[in-house]
């Protein structure tokens, strides 16, 4: 008599995961998204705060490029020459106000002319020149003095800073309320003498 073989079929323990294996995938996944994700947005934080500041330093720079070709006239602020030669600890931040922002010089860096308090793009521009106690005239020459905000540093009434600028290394927007930049620079004309600098200077021996 011949007796049947019964066939038994080899299963494959490799075949597929498991719904267990695969939840343990999820949450290691998860685990290294949670893990990673706060080096990601300070890195992308630390990038857009850098080239804001990169910006706002090639702003300065065109606005002093602008005044030495006269093709920006002198600011009208001034203040009596400091014995400090950084002298725009003297200098008050501009009024955070609509009025304060229109007094300013505007650099537009998006598709809207102007400048808008709602943009965080747009640049503004504080400049003053330094003028002694019996001259005003900026042919003379002068130390001129710059910072550069953020328009929308201006969207609220908080009252802007001074001397301490935004850092570069941040973990979100940064301080919308410290200036980007703060620059000094000396300004002559072709009718500036060295008599004009001993004057302003304070004497030269």
């Amino acid at each position: 008599m011949i007796k049947r073989i019964k066939q038994y079929s080899a299963q494959n323990s490799q075949s597929g995961f498991t719904i267990v294996e695969s939840l343990m995938a999820v949450i290691v996944v998860g685990i290294l998204m949670s893990a990673i994700t706060p080096a990601i947005a300070l890195s992308v934080a630390t990038r857009v705060q850098a080239r804001r500041v990169e910006l706002a330093t090639q702003a300065a720079r065109t606005y002093i490029d602008g005044i030495r070709s006269g093709t920006i006239a002198p600011p009208n602020t001034t203040i009596v020459r400091s014995t400090t030669q950084y002298f725009l600890n003297s200098v008050d931040p501009p009024t955070a106000s609509a009025a304060g922002l229109t007094s300013l010089h505007c650099v537009s860096l998006d598709d809207t002319p102007g400048c808008s308090s709602a943009s965080s793009k747009d640049l503004v521009i504080q400049a003053v020149r330094s003028v002694t106690s019996t001259s005003t005239d900026a042919d003379k020459g002068y130390r001129l003095g710059l910072r550069v905000y953020r328009a929308d540093a201006f969207s609220d009434s908080n009252a802007l800073q001074k001397g301490t600028k935004q850092a570069t290394f941040t973990g979100g927007l940064g301080d919308r309320k410290k200036p980007l930049v703060e620059m000094t620079t000396e300004i002559t004309t072709t009718r500036t003498t060295f008599q004009d600098f001993c004057n302003r200077l304070g004497g030269c021996q």
